[in-house]
C-alpha cells in the first residue's frame, strides 16, 4: 500500500506524521518531534532549515527568513545570500527538510503528501502552498484545512456525536471552526479566523515592553538595531513559553547595544500579568471570529460537547481562561496542541491511501465566492455590485453556475472580475483575478447576449472559474 504522510506547513514551526497500524504518529528529526519554520543561508555558503537556521537568526538575520508562511500567495520576494525567492521557495526549502525526515524515520523514499493550510487561507495561498509542495519534490495529494485535520485527529475512535469547537491559535494565525463529529463523519460546519494573528504577534508586543523601558533608561532604540531586535524577539519568545508556567520571566541579553562606547545589557522581568494585559486585545479579537462562526452555523455556546485547544499559542493560560468565561465550557488539550494538525493530516492521508481509518472529512469554503456585476435598481445601474455564486460554508467540493447578461444589444465583450468577500459592493472584497471573454453573440439580433459564469471549488479549497457564451458556446477560464 502506498505511504502518503501528512504534514502541518506551520508558520513557527513545522511537522509531518504518518498513521501506522491505524495510529497517526510524528516522524521526529532526532529528539525534535516538530522542527522551526526558519531557513536561513549561512557566512560560508550552507543553507540552513529548522533549528540551526533559527539558531543563526540572532546572529544574521538578514540572511534567514521566518514566518514566510504570513507572506504565501503575496509577490513579496525575500533575499537570501545573492538570491531572491518567493514564498513558496523558501516554503518548499522547509517542506523539502520534512520530506528527507519522513524518509529517514520510514526507510524509504517518500513521494506523495496531504499538506495543511488556515482555513481562512485565500486562493493565491493556497496555490503557493500546492506549488511549494511540488518544488520540494511531493505529489501533493490533498490540501486541507487545519482545524479540520485537528477535528479529524480528536475524531479517531471517538463514537458519540457531538459539537466541537476547533480554536486553532498557532504562531502567525487563528482559525475558529464549528466541527460536527456523527458516527466518525467530520464535518466542518463554519470557520473564521484572521491569517495575521498569532504567537509571532504576542512575541513582538513583549518585545516592544522591553524595548520600550530600554529607551526610557538608555535612549536606544533596540528596534533599529536589526540583530538587536532579532535577539530581544528570540529572548520575548523564550519568556512567553516561560510565563505559560510560571507567573514571571526574565529577558536577558548582554551586550544587546552600546552607548558612547559603553555596552549595554537588557535584563528585565517580566510578569504573565503584564504579557496578558498587553496581547488581551488580540485575543479578544479572536472572540469575534468564535461570535461569526456560531451565527453562521446558527449555534449556541450550550450546545457545544467541548472546545479543542490546537496551536502552540493555546498554551497561554490567559486563553484557557478567555474561552472557559466565554463560552462557559471548559477547553480540551488531549492531544500535543503542536502536533493535533499533523496527526490529522496523516488521518486525512490515509484516507486517501485507502487505509482503514474511521473518519471522513467534509470540508467547507471559508469565504464567499462571486463576481462583480451591474444591477438595475430603481430604474437606473448601480456598478460594482457582487453576485455571490459560493456562499460562505457550502461543503466543498462544489460546482455553481449563474447567467449573467450583457447591459447593451451591442456590447460583445464583458470582463469577469472575481471576488472573495462578503461585502456587497464588489471591490470591497478581495480580487482573486479578471479575465475578458470577447465577441459576444446575442441568440437574436438585438437581444442581449448571454454569459453563464461557473465556480468550481474543489476539495483542495482551489478555484476555477469558466465563462461561456450561452449562444456560442465559446468560453475562457482562469485558475
Amino acid at each position: 500500500m502506498e505511504k502518503i504522510v501528512g504534514i502541518d506547513l506551520g508558520t513557527t514551526n513545522s511537522g509531518v506524521a504518518i498513521v501506522q497500524q491505524g495510529t497517526p504518529q510524528m516522524l521526529p528529526n532526532g529528539e525534535e518531534r516538530i522542527i522551526p519554520s526558519v531557513v536561513g543561508y549561512s557566512p560560508n555558503g550552507q543553507w540552513l532549515v529548522g533549528t540551526p537556521a533559527r539558531n543563526q537568526y540572532i546572529l544574521h538575520p538578514e540572511n534567514t527568513v521566518r514566518s514566510i508562511k504570513r507572506e504565501m500567495g503575496s509577490n513579496k520576494k525575500v533575499r537570501l545570500g545573492d538570491q531572491e525567492f518567493r514564498p513558496q521557495e523558501i516554503s518548499a526549502f522547509i517542506l523539502r527538510e520534512l520530506k528527507t525526515i519522513a524518509e529517514h524515520n520510514l526507510g524509504e523514499p517518500i513521494t506523495d503528501a496531504v499538506i495543511t493550510v488556515p482555513a481562512y487561507f485565500p486562493d493565491a495561498a493556497r496555490q503557493a502552498t500546492r506549488e511549494a509542495g511540488q518544488i520540494a519534490g511531493f505529489n501533493v495529494r490533498r490540501i486541507i484545512n487545519e482545524p479540520t485535520a485537528a477535528a479529524l485527529a480528536y475524531g479517531l475512535n471517538k463514537a458519540e456525536d457531538q459539537l466541537v469547537l476547533v480554536y486553532d491559535l498557532g504562531g502567525g494565525t487563528f482559525d475558529a471552526s464549528l466541527v460536527e463529529l456523527m458516527g466518525g463523519i467530520v464535518e466542518v460546519r463554519a470557520s473564521h479566523g484572521n491569517t495575521r494573528l498569532g504567537g509571532d504577534d504576542f512575541d513582538e508586543l513583549l518585545a516592544e515592553l522591553v524595548a520600550d523601558r530600554f529607551q526610557e533608561e538608555h535612549g536606544v532604540d533596540l528596534r533599529q538595531n536589526r540583530r538587536a531586535w532579532a535577539r530581544l524577539l528570540r529572548a520575548a519568545e523564550m519568556a512567553k513559553i516561560e510565563l505559560s508556567s510560571h507567573p514571571y520571566a526574565w529577558i536577558k541579553e548582554e551586550y544587546i547595544a552600546e552607548k558612547k562606547g559603553v555596552p549595554l545589557h537588557v535584563e528585565y522581568e517580566v510578569s504573565r500579568q503584564e504579557f496578558e494585559a498587553a496581547i488581551n486585545d488580540l485575543l479578544h479579537q479572536t472572540l469575534d471570529s468564535i461570535d461569526r462562526v456560531m451565527k453562521d452555523a446558527q449555534a449556541t455556546p450550550e450546545e457545544l460537547s467541548q472546545v479543542l485547544l490546537v496551536g502552540g499559542s493555546t498554551r497561554i493560560p490567559a486563553v484557557w481562561e478567555l474561552l472557559a468565561n466565554y463560552l462557559d465550557v471548559e477547553p480540551q488539550m488531549t492531544i500535543n496542541p503542536e502536533e493535533a494538525v499533523a496527526l490529522g493530516a496523516s488521518v486525512q492521508a490515509a484516507i486517501v491511501a485507502g487505509e482503514p481509518i474511521d473518519a471522513i472529512l467534509v470540508d467547507v469554503t471559508p469565504y464567499s465566492l462571486g463576481i462583480e456585476v451591474a444591477q438595475v435598481l430603481m430604474g437606473r445601474v448601480v456598478f460594482d455590485r457582487y453576485s455571490v455564486l459560493i456562499r460562505r460554508n457550502t461543503t466543498i467540493p462544489v460546482t455553481k453556475e449563474e447567467v449573467y447578461y450583457t447591459l447593451h444589444p451591442d456590447q460583445d465583450t464583458v470582463r469577469i472580475k472575481v471576488y472573495q468577500g462578503e461585502s456587497p459592493i464588489a471591490s470591497e472584497n478581495t480580487l482573486l483575478g479578471e479575465f475578458k471573454i470577447t465577441d459576444l453573440e446575442p441568440e437574436q439580433p438585438g437581444e442581449l447576449a448571454q454569459v453563464t459564469v461557473r465556480f468550481d471549488f474543489d476539495v483542495n479549497g482551489i478555484l476555477k472559474v469558466t465563462a461561456r457564451d450561452r449562444y456560442t458556446g465559446k468560453q475562457k477560464q482562469i485558475n
